[in-house]
């Protein structure tokens, strides 16, 4: 089955290359350090460290959920490296933003396509002593590559949902060697833990989320201050999110039909960055009065007080949003598309409403609605009128978002359980 699998990768490569080049004319990172993706490195940099620990994180959320990991690997192991390595460029630029700061102790690449001879090649060029992919990667290639050169491979903070078990059934001897082959898994949840079992993974431990143990930096605390100060602040402001395509019509419909209190400005965070341009084009559709956070970036600059809806136009600053607004909406869950995290925002005290759809984020989201720190929404409609009610109570709202972060705050450790499972390194 391997075999298959790697020729269709090898048969699909021309095509994969050219849909990377294509995806460079809106997203310009595309375009970039390709030869990583194929596995050329060039001449191997001299290595003063004695320990490289590789850790795999997908994408942006991933990264920033890798980010406690990351710090406390670090400074279990003062002379090692971890070494970074991304699918997106929006996961390569959250790396450079959270872990710039360390210099050469945080190399970042991309990760090479999943053929043999492109994992090989990157692991003799960085030599990891452990592998570590975050919450849902798992590369057939990748897994067999590191188990030939004794490699461990964990996956850590790891989530699986009933529709991606379904879908890795289907994928038969594959997947289940894949499987096999994984040294340590550390589940975010016991209904996680079980169905990784149920692929055939033999070391499996519940640790908890290691996005609860993200640690809320005080420079995104003073953005968020400052642009609530070029809001207005006295401006009630909803904040939607990490949205995606199609929720951001019915969003902006909504937004524009509701009775919320007077001056509520909607902060609006597409979670791609390539459609930013689109979401803009979508208020203006609607005469909604629209401006972008990047242009408030300039000395003096303020919101307009016509202006109804901000556009979220940059990456890195999701705190820094949660910090701003007063009530927020988590994206990616009025459509079925899975949700996303919401630990950020119970993190910062801040009243959290979600739809529907959050199989992804399945067990952390209903046990913040069970602690009365996230509110389940059933449409846009209702996402609004929710929100008018929140922002008008100042009691209701606080009481919220106080309960959300304790919910937070309960749940931290999944660090420093994780850490502890890891294979000795330093032998």
């Amino acid at each position: 089955m391997r075999f298959l699998y790697s020729l269709a990768w090898r048969l699909a490569l021309p095509l994969v290359l050219a849909r990377l080049w294509w995806r460079g004319r809106q997203e310009p990172g595309y375009r970039q350090f390709w030869n990583e993706r194929l596995g050329i490195y060039g001449r191997r940099a001299a290595n003063d460290e004695p320990l490289t620990i590789w850790v795999h994180a997908v994408s942006v959320g991933e990264t920033r959920a890798a980010e406690p990991l990351v710090e406390a690997l670090l400074k279990r192991h003062p002379r090692g490296r971890i070494v970074l390595t991304h699918m997106t460029p929006t996961g390569r630029a959250t790396g450079k933003s959270l872990f710039g700061k360390h210099g050469a102790r945080v190399v970042q690449s991309y990760l090479p396509y999943d053929l043999p001879a492109l994992v090989q090649r990157f692991i003799a060029h960085f030599e990891p002593r452990v592998c570590i992919l975050m919450e849902t990667e798992v590369w057939p290639n990748l897994i067999h590559g590191c188990n030939r050169r004794d490699v461990p491979v964990v996956l850590a903070n790891a989530r699986l949902s009933e529709r991606s078990l379904r879908k890795a059934r289907k994928l038969g001897r594959l997947m289940a060697d894949a499987a096999r082959g994984i040294s340590l898994v550390a589940a975010q949840t016991k209904d996680d833990a079980e169905r990784v079992r149920a692929l055939g993974v033999a070391n499996v431990a519940v640790t908890g989320s290691i996005k609860f143990d993200v640690v809320v930096p005080p420079a995104a605390l003073a953005t968020g201050a400052q642009l609530k100060h070029r809001f207005d602040a006295a401006r009630p402001v909803l904040l939607c999110a990490s949205t995606r395509e199609g929720e951001e019509e019915a969003i902006l419909d909504a937004f524009k039909a509701a009775a919320l209190p007077q001056g509520t400005l909607l902060l609006l965070v597409p979670r791609h960055p390539q459609r930013f341009d689109a979401v803009e084009a979508m208020a203006r559709e609607r005469s909604l009065a629209v401006q972008r956070r990047s242009a408030l970036a300039e000395p003096g600059a303020r919101v307009d007080a016509s202006t109804r809806v901000v556009l979220g136009d940059s990456m890195g600053e999701m705190f820094a949003y949660y910090a701003t607004c007063d009530v927020a909406f988590i994206g990616g869950s009025l459509a079925p598309l899975g949700g996303q995290n919401l630990i950020e925002a119970a993190a910062l005290a801040k009243p959290v409403l979600i739809g529907q759809h959050t199989f992804n984020f399945a067990q952390v989201t209903d046990d913040a609605v069970a602690a009365g720190g996230a509110l389940r929404i059933a449409d846009a409609a209702d996402l609004m009128a929710q929100a008018a009610r929140l922002l008008s109570d100042d009691s209701a709202r606080a009481a919220m978002g106080q309960a959300g972060l304790a919910f937070a705050n309960q749940h931290r450790g999944a660090t420093a359980r994780t850490l502890d499972l890891l294979p000795p390194l330093d032998q």
